[in-house]
């Protein structure tokens, strides 16, 4: 088990963002079999967002909790603006409609997915914490905020966690927010711990797929980030595990939740294998040595989004 915050959860949680087609087409009877067979295994902590499907990942995570709500903690998230036309809604609006299609009386963990540039933080987590306090949510969190966004409004409203994304080909979080994170007793939650499914050893198969349009998916940055990637595959080979637990049990070494997500029922078993695999120190730098910070090449989101990520201090 783990802790963020007030919360214990499973050591892994389940990212459902992948089951809304995000990645191409998505069988939605086989994914509520896929959250279901994870609540089997042990997983308690399940992460959706109004923004995956435009509401539709929640109303699909709502569909497999039914009847099964109890000991499992349901986070989600949400942003200012949503839908295509851009309209604007506030914290409250959107605890509502997220409450709705979840099906739930109360949501264990509400974030501000991204930090609105038109809206001060400190206000959209005030109205985060005010509507905790009224029993609507349980905690605060915030997703991808820099340490200083991070301080402003752990200020405001004390925070229960704070989304980014982490893995091996993603640790800019080393430098200065995790470190924050940990000083103020902000629990992290690891988003995108296989890198989107690339250091599994997997990548865009249809049109659909969203990760046709990310610069780290080109064919020139698989090439190069390939090279790195061997050395997952070579310690998997003598450990006689996947890639893709090898790249979890880093993330677990570093003290967070990572929130693995599948579509398939034949995958969760392996990932939630993950936490008996123990690397040690010797290891961990090998690792980090073929994923040194800021090496990955291509950014993680297109050009849009990454305005909407913080900047990060220069590496040391």
């Amino acid at each position: 088990m783990a802790v963020i915050g007030a919360l214990e959860v499973s050591a892994q949680g389940f990212g459902a963002m992948g089951l809304s087609h995000v990645y191409g087409r998505a069988d939605e009877e086989e994914s509520v079999r896929t959250l279901q067979r994870a609540i089997d295994l042990g997983i308690t902590f399940f992460d959706t967002a109004t923004a995956y499907g435009n509401g539709h990942n929640e109303e699909l995570l709502g569909r497999a909790i039914a009847g099964r709500r109890d000991g499992l903690i349901i986070a989600s998230k949400f942003t200012h603006r949503q839908g295509g036309d851009g309209r604007r809604v506030s914290a409250r609006e959107a605890v509502d409609a997220s409450l709705r299609r979840l099906n739930i009386e109360r949501i264990d963990l509400y974030y501000l997915h991204r930090i609105d540039p038109d809206t001060p933080v400190e206000e959209s987590v005030g109205e985060l914490g005010r509507l905790r306090d009224e029993g609507k949510i349980g905690g605060v969190g915030i997703s991808e905020a820099s340490a200083a966004q991070l301080r402003v409004a752990h200020a405001v409203t004390p925070l229960t966690a704070l989304q980014s994304e982490y893995s091996l080909w993603t640790r800019d979080v080393e430098v200065e927010i995790l470190p924050t994170a940990r000083e103020l007793g902000i629990g992290f939650v690891a988003y995108s711990p296989l890198g989107r499914g690339f250091l599994a050893g997997s990548g865009p198969v249809e049109d659909s797929d969203r990760r046709n349009i990310h610069p780290r998916f080109t064919a020139e940055a698989v090439a190069a980030n390939s090279r790195r990637r061997r050395a997952i595959e070579d310690l998997a080979e003598r450990l006689r595990v996947t890639p893709a637990q090898v790249s979890l049990a880093w993330v677990l070494a570093k003290g967070v939740v990572p929130i693995p997500g599948t579509r398939h029922i034949s995958h969760l078993a392996d990932n939630w294998a993950a936490g008996d695999i123990i690397l040690d120190e010797r290891t961990i730098e090998e690792l980090e040595a073929a994923f040194p910070r800021g090496a990955t090449v291509g950014d993680r989101y297109p050009a849009e989004q990454m305005k909407l990520i913080p900047a990060e201090p220069a590496l040391a």
